[in-house]
């Protein structure tokens, strides 16, 4: 069994921008912990922004905002 991510999703979700909001504009790594949190506890939206929303919370529970950071750097948005 296979449980590696897909690196393309990956990409995607490390160059994803908020699309509404306070922090419209801003990257979902750049989105603060709590403003993810209240998502949680109120409902994130439906589709694939409140799955990204929902990954990028657990990625930064988990303190792995470098390795989003690590990608942004070494895939460029321009090279996709």
């Amino acid at each position: 069994m296979d449980i590696s991510p897909d690196k393309r999703k990956l990409v995607e979700l490390a160059h994803y921008k908020m699309p509404f909001g306070k922090f419209k504009g801003r990257y979902l790594v750049d989105l603060p912990e709590p403003y993810l949190v209240w998502f949680k506890q109120n409902g994130f939206p439906e589709g694939k922004l409140g799955f990204l929303l929902q990954s990028m919370l657990e990625i930064k529970i988990n303190g792995l905002e470098p390795l989003v950071r690590r990608i942004q750097k070494d895939f460029p948005r321009h090279k996709l």
